[in-house]
């Protein structure tokens, strides 16, 4: 199963217009910069959903947008206008993460929308890391003239910290939780009833590879503030086995907490094991059920 994930952030910014549409400003809280050379920007805001935030570190799993929001100094042909958009995401070592030519080439009749607003996501997963540092470039630019307009954004990305992990000679990439109604990451502690939980492995390797199968064992076990037990999975993966491809690519258990009877703080166990040798990995999470 594969999940994709947007990262979304969100900054409140106001940029000065200036009558020749050229400008460079920054700002100072969320640390984005921005220049314009024939087009201006009223301004430019990240967000996460719908809330515009002033941050500059992610957990690994969310979303953001960076906005552009009246956006002017674009040459119009019979009232349209035909602006181009590149998005490139760089390590802190320079090596190139995200790369997106002309996100909004498949609009070839232009655009009408006044004022008009221009956005891009950002998914902040893998090919990116926990607790690494990544620059956002932005580039804007009038098809039909010469205005240009640039925006910068370095971020940092961190693991969710209400997942605790010890691992015996098993490695991975990234671990993080996903919720399936809301479809995004669960950035925090807090979870609902009834929602579906899915608790997601990246870059998964020390499970002995058998002619192409991970052989190993899943055991999952839940309990609330008393002590009471909700879950308790002593093997879900059984007899079966998987693709040792698939398993280091991506998996993810999943649960659902139903009782709305059950006293928060719930505490949830995961213990991932090899088969065919001592090596094995142990998640445990305190989640507070809403």
């Amino acid at each position: 199963m594969k999940i994709q994930f947007l990262l979304i952030v969100s900054i409140f910014f106001l940029l000065q217009s200036c009558d020749f549409k050229s400008s460079v400003n920054k700002d100072l809280i969320s640390g984005v910069s921005t220049k314009g050379s024939g087009l201006s920007c009223e301004n430019v805001s990240l967000t996460i959903g719908t809330k515009k935030i002033e941050q500059s570190t992610f957990v690994y799993g969310e979303e953001f947008y960076l906005n552009f929001t009246n956006i002017e100094g674009f040459t119009k042909e019979n009232g349209f206008v035909f602006p181009g958009m590149n998005l490139l995401i760089l390590s802190q070592n320079g090596d190139t993460i995200m790369d997106k030519k002309d996100m909004y080439a498949d609009y070839t009749d232009g655009v009408d929308i006044s004022p008009l607003l221009l956005n891009c996501n950002i998914l902040v997963a893998n090919p990116m890391l926990a607790n690494k540092s990544y620059t956002l470039f932005v580039n804007i630019w009038d098809k039909k003239g010469k205005g240009t307009f640039d925006a910068i954004f370095k971020f940092d990305v961190i693991d969710n910290k209400a997942i605790k992990v010890e691992s015996n000679n098993v490695k991975y990439n990234s671990i993080y939780m996903f919720s399936k109604d809301r479809k995004a990451a669960v950035t925090g502690n807090k979870i609902k009833l009834n929602e579906t939980i899915y608790l997601l492995f990246e870059g998964l390797t020390g499970i002995t590879n058998i002619e192409g199968k991970a052989i190993f064992g899943i055991k999952m076990i839940i309990k609330d503030a008393d002590g009471r037990i909700i879950l308790d999975e002593k093997d879900l993966m059984a007899d079966s086995s998987m693709n040792i491809a698939e398993l280091n690519e991506q998996f993810a258990p999943n649960f659902i907490i139903s009782n709305p009877d059950i006293k928060s703080p719930i505490n949830c166990e995961i213990f991932i094991w090899d088969k065919n040798s001592n090596n094995n990995l142990k998640v445990s999470m305190d989640l507070i059920v809403e």
